[in-house]
């Protein structure tokens, strides 16, 4: 017996080259001992040969292989066994003139033992083998064909070396065992190699049911077995993208294999190259293989992730400013509920329009993911345009009556200050919406939306409330002259974010380009006091505003496309020096049998900076790192990374932060997101 205990990818090297060297020897004895006898037998999984009726000239001829296990531990092998294990192998004795076709498997299962992906049979199951005829052929009776085939019989802990010398009989279920072989496509496939992924396009009706599929390629070492694989749909095409083999496969000529529809049914596929479509409705992958969350939780996950979000300093100062508004002597009834409304259905709109967005950008093939505008250059100079003028408003420089957090009864208002709200907290939703973002990417469209507009109704709802129900707003302290000091107090952390967003600016863009943005918005600042000081002498002010704001406008809009420069990760600056991600990298410390802690981070990400300054970027934690042998790995998707995109997705991640921990010859852990200070530490200490 051979010990098929799945652990690093070497062991399974190992285990393959020993089932070659048993697989070996019956074909060099072939070319001196006639007929081959069988050494192994076939006690674990019996074999049969047996043929569909009589032959007839011209025809073809159907045999089959029944192979039959003795208890229901042991299985068989499809004819690529995956990580580990052994196809059939089999040599029929036939008349001169007669073919042999292509083996016709049955659609096989998926076994993961540890990392190592098994393309499998358990309980009895048959190959077919089609057999030409020649029309000259001369047939009388059953012909006396015998044959010689090995394979290999395993259970998750053990494998042995099977083989059995054939002979002909009559027999058998064909009928079923017909109906259980994967039929042929007629319509041919494509496929294309693209980011590291196989791509692939299948002729599929969308009628056809997907419960749990999977593609089984034929062509051996040329994906990852065991990588999770995704599949849309985009109208009667159905794309597929499965992660390339780490060990490098030739390039292929034809893809073939089978695609299991999840229920015991399939399709077999031969694939050319060609164009595979873009994006789009994904139906199956990361979320969908480990099993989605019942959409109830999900949303109840999207809601209080919403209300969470309420007490983030890019939103808790708005909303406080507008809630106290309400609060002021003589508000209406019906007043206090139009601002309420107005600013819910701003708040949501705006959840739901990024949402779509974000959609949309996938199934056009584009690797984005939430919170992708931060990775935009000119997004994140509006936003801080945005953080400086609401700052320059809250401390008393100007006045925009129809953009007033300190004034109710502006429906107007109301809408655009949840407009804003809610485009601010997009970078702050990571570890509230982790399992409801990450479903949004797999969820059909219409549902995935549901999730972004639930997320808005819990941002919106603390002010939804105060604006329906009379107690709340009894709760608040009377309006009054303290409003105004408490308005230039809020303009503090309302300045700390803009300040955050002049450094974010530089991340993106180099220091020259954030120059750029600051000369604009110096402009921006005195066209804005410039009106506060007419407006203060009841002057016509807004004029003046484009007066003085033009020449600055104009200058950024020319200057800053030329000024900016991509900023690459300085990993020089971490702790724990740790290597850059990428796929590669991340094999290459896997197989060192080390322990390895892989992060994915942004610049413009408050969950992020938090962790690392908690639990990250510590001596203690380099410390025990270093005394544990762990690879510290990390991913910056400060600026958009197709790469990281796509190992996000595959992870079941719409965004980041994500923590990654391996331990020597397993799978990756996802980690919390919200890491407590010892939490890294602990695991280190756990492998010394």
């Amino acid at each position: 017996m051979i010990e098929a205990r799945m652990f690093p990818h070497w062991k399974a090297l190992l285990f393959a080259w020993l089932v070659a060297l048993v697989a070996i020897a019956p074909v060099q004895a072939q070319e001196t001992d006639a007929p081959r006898e069988a050494r192994f037998g076939d006690d674990n999984i019996a074999v049969q040969l047996l043929a569909d009726g009589l032959p007839e000239p011209g025809e073809e001829w159907m045999l089959a292989l029944q192979f039959t296990p003795s208890a229901p531990e042991w299985h068989g092998y499809w004819s690529n066994p995956g990580d580990a294990g052994q196809g059939m192998r089999l040599e029929l004795d036939l008349p001169e003139g007669w073919e042999m076709g292509e083996a016709l498997y049955p659609v096989p299962e998926t076994l993961l033992i540890g990392d190592l992906m098994n393309h499998i049979y358990e309980g009895q199951y048959a190959v077919l083998v089609p057999v030409r005829v020649p029309e000259d052929a001369v047939v009388e009776g059953l012909p006396a064909i015998g044959g010689y085939v090995d394979y290999l019989a395993c259970t998750d802990r053990v494998c042995v070396p099977q083989d059995a010398a054939l002979s002909i009989g009559m027999g058998g279920d064909f009928a079923r065992w017909r109906a259980e072989v994967a039929p042929t496509l007629d319509a041919e496939s494509r496929f294309e190699v693209s980011g590291g992924n196989l791509r692939l396009a299948i002729p599929l009706p969308e009628s056809v049911s997907l419960d749990r599929p999977h593609a089984f390629i034929s062509n051996e070492q040329l994906v990852d077995y065991a990588a999770v694989q995704t599949f849309r749909r985009d109208g009667d095409t159905l794309v597929v993208e499965i992660p390339l083999s780490q060990y490098g496969a030739e390039e292929a000529d034809v893809v073939g294999g089978i695609l299991s529809f999840g229920d015991a049914t399939g399709v077999a596929f031969g694939a050319a190259p060609g164009d595979v479509p873009a994006g789009g409705t994904m139906i199956a992958g990361p979320v969908g293989m480990a099993g989605t969350p019942p959409l109830w939780t999900l949303v109840l996950g999207a809601l209080v992730g919403g209300l969470i979000l309420n007490i983030m300093p890019c939103v808790f100062p708005i909303l406080s400013l507008k809630a106290l508004s309400l609060a002021r002597a003589g508000e209406s009834e019906v007043q206090a509920r139009r601002e309420g409304l107005a600013y819910t259905a701003g708040v949501v709109l705006a959840c739901v329009a990024l949402g779509a967005l974000m959609l949309a950008l996938r199934a056009a093939g584009e690797q984005v993911g939430w919170a992708f505008q931060l990775q935009e250059p000119g997004v994140v100079i509006v936003l801080l345009v945005l953080a400086a003028v609401i700052t320059a408003n809250f401390a008393g420089v100007f006045e925009l009556p129809s953009f007033s957090f300190t004034q109710a009864g502006e429906p107007g208002g109301a809408f655009a200050t949840g407009l804003l709200a809610a485009f601010a907290a997009t970078p702050c939703t990571g570890p509230f919406m982790a399992a409801a973002l990450g479903a949004a990417l797999l969820l059909p469209a219409p549902l995935a939306l549901l999730l972004f507009a639930t997320l808005g109704l819990g941002l919106a709802l603390p002010f939804l409330l105060i604006g329906f129900v009379p107690a709340l707003r009894g709760m608040l302290p009377r309006p009054g002259a303290w409003m105004e000091t408490f308005r230039r107090i809020m303009a503090i952390p309302m300045g700390l974010t803009t300040l955050a967003l002049i450094w974010l600016t530089v991340q993106l863009g180099g220091r020259g380009f954030a120059l750029f943005a600051l000369v604009m918005l110096f402009g921006i600042i005195l066209a804005l006091w410039v009106v506060g000081k007419l407006q203060r002498a009841g002057k016509m002010a807004w004029p003046a505003f484009g007066l003085v704001a033009a020449p600055f406008l104009i200058f950024g809009a020319f200057s800053l496309p030329y000024s900016y420069a991509q900023q690459s990760s300085d990993l020089s600056e971490s702790l724990l020096a740790p290597r850059e991600f990428s796929r590669d990298a991340l094999a290459e410390a896997r197989a060192s049998g080390q322990p390895v802690f892989l992060w994915f981070t942004a610049d413009w990400c408050v969950t992020c900076k938090v962790n690392e300054s908690v639990a990250i970027e510590r001596e203690a934690t380099r410390d025990a790192f270093e005394e544990a042998g762990v690879i510290a790995m990390v991913g910056d998707w400060t600026v958009r990374d197709e790469e990281i995109t796509g190992f996000l997705t595959e992870q079941g991640a719409a965004g980041v932060p994500l923590y990654l921990w391996y331990e020597p010859g397993a799978e990756g852990e996802q980690l919390p997101q919200v890491l407590t200070p010892d939490m890294l530490i602990d695991r280190a200490e756990a492998n010394r």
